[in-house]
């Protein structure tokens, strides 16, 4: 099995949060694609915060608060960074992360 450095590119924003009446994710994820990174991956999570202090999760009654929502993209350092120009002025209130990633492929 090889393996390789890459970077990941985890950007997280709210399942309600919208970017020109479209889902923002949705909108991340496509602008990730034209883009030409490699591959992108989107998960809800179950309960989060962020520098605000606000909890985010099953709100009153068992109703759905908004929930976390975290876009996973891996490729080369330098594709990554140059799609941030595009996706960082979607994501006002949230967060992107660039870190290192172990690739593994068989």
């Amino acid at each position: 099995m090889r393996s390789e450095i890459q970077k990941m590119l985890l950007i997280i924003v709210e399942d309600v949060d919208r970017w020109r009446g479209q889902p923002l994710h949705e909108e991340i994820v496509r602008t990730l694609r034209r883009q030409g990174v490699a591959g992108a991956t989107v998960w809800t999570g179950i309960e989060g915060y962020g520098v605000s202090g606000h909890l985010h999760h099953k709100g009153l009654f068992g109703v759905p608060d908004e929930k976390p929502v975290v876009i996973a993209a891996v490729d080369e350092e330098k594709k990554l960074r140059a799609v941030l120009p595009a996706i960082l002025p979607m994501i006002d209130g949230g967060v992107a992360l660039l870190q290192d990633a172990e690739v593994f492929q068989p």
